[in-house]
């Protein structure tokens, strides 16, 4: 959302619809202080993967980075999501039962079924009542451990753990809230986080920007953990070709993207060295249909492109669309803790260094 000076009509009304939003918001966090909504806990250990702000943070790499980690460790696992703007209409779906997948992009969401290919070891199931979908997936399946996507809102589910995500290149976003703004809640409420993860921290400058909102409301958040996402390969999205970095280099390419920051897209693929001649961006979550795809193709042709570029969350939606001699691919990016590691992995393990922490940081 655009944003614009505070003296102008449109954002003072945008304003008062915050405080209205504010409001609501606070009397829900307090209900469940008070102990009047209930905290349901699970028998197995939940962590949480979530945002303060709409939009994306890059919630699914982290998620992936988790699972990865934990079934690296020979735990079972499953993940539980919403599966935002899925077309299913059944409370609770299996989306992966950690052998094959079950469902579709369209039908289970675009990032359930991204998580799903990327840990196809893991359970992965949506619905929005995440508590009665954590039952439904434990009834079914043995389960060491539950990582909520998005699951920071949802205070409904007890959680051993809750990491909320900040984009470093998303200062802007803490200043408000929403639609005045981009958080869902106040900055104040981090304090009940175990962790905050400052995500696409490759910019000394955009880090220092999001410590200095922190350094703002007080609070311990001087450690916070730190990632980015870097190019790792990229990936035929009719034939599951894979090609390094490099051979992207100096590629013309068109750009197309259905998430919710296509400038950090953007910006991978520029560090990749591909010459953009054009970009199509659509908002998240977008349900593509063959006029896009039409659309795109004859811009691909007026300017001489030689490849389409998109994301590996997008792939999944598009394979249905294109047509064997598409020369369209996916970008994979990989994860990297650069700054925290040690706390990150002691936390989501349960450690004494992870539980000392997350003591001092609710204290």
């Amino acid at each position: 959302m655009p944003f614009l000076h505070p003296g102008q009509p449109v954002r003072k009304g945008l304003y008062w619809v915050a405080g209205l939003y504010g409001l609501i918001i606070r009397f829900r966090l307090w209900c469940y202080r008070k102990g009047w909504l209930t905290i349901t806990r699970l028998p197995c250990r939940v962590v949480s993967v979530g945002n303060l702000t709409v939009g994306g943070t890059g919630k699914t790499p982290i998620v992936i980075l988790l699972t990865e980690w934990f079934l690296a460790k020979g735990q079972r696992v499953a993940i539980l999501s919403r599966g935002y703007k899925r077309t299913s209409k059944e409370p609770r779906l299996l989306v992966s039962d950690g052998s094959r997948i079950l469902a579709g992009p369209l039908e289970a969401g675009d990032e359930p079924f991204l998580i799903a290919q990327r840990c196809p070891q893991a359970i992965v199931a949506v619905g929005a009542d995440r508590v009665a979908l954590g039952r439904w997936v434990l009834e079914q399946h043995p389960i060491d451990c539950i990582v909520l996507d998005d699951g920071f809102q949802h205070r409904s589910l007890h959680r051993d753990v809750d990491l909320v995500l900040l984009d470093a290149t998303d200062a802007a976003g803490l200043d408000a809230l929403f639609p005045a703004g981009r958080l869902r809640e106040p900055l104040q409420e981090l304090d009940r986080a175990s962790a905050v993860m400052i995500t696409r921290a490759d910019s000394r400058q955009d880090v220092d920007e999001i410590y200095g909102r922190l350094r703002a409301i007080g609070g311990p958040y001087e450690d916070a953990i730190e990632v980015v996402f870097r190019p790792q390969s990229v990936l035929s999205i009719v034939s599951g070709e894979q090609q390094s970095v490099e051979w992207c280099r100096r590629k013309k390419a068109w750009l197309v993207s259905g998430i919710g920051n296509s400038r950090s897209f953007r910006r991978s693929a520029e560090t990749m060295g591909v010459e953009i001649l054009g970009e199509t961006a659509f908002e998240d979550h977008h349900g593509y249909h063959h006029g896009d795809i039409e659309k795109i193709r004859a811009d691909v042709q007026a300017t001489g492109c030689e490849i389409v570029l998109t994301t590996e969350k997008d792939g999944g939606k598009l394979l249905p669309l294109l047509m064997p001699s598409d020369s369209w691919w996916m970008l994979r990016l990989g994860t990297e803790v650069v700054r925290g590691e040690e706390r990150l992995y002691s936390l989501i393990d349960g450690s004494p260094l992870g539980e000392t922490r997350q003591a001092r940081s609710r204290a």
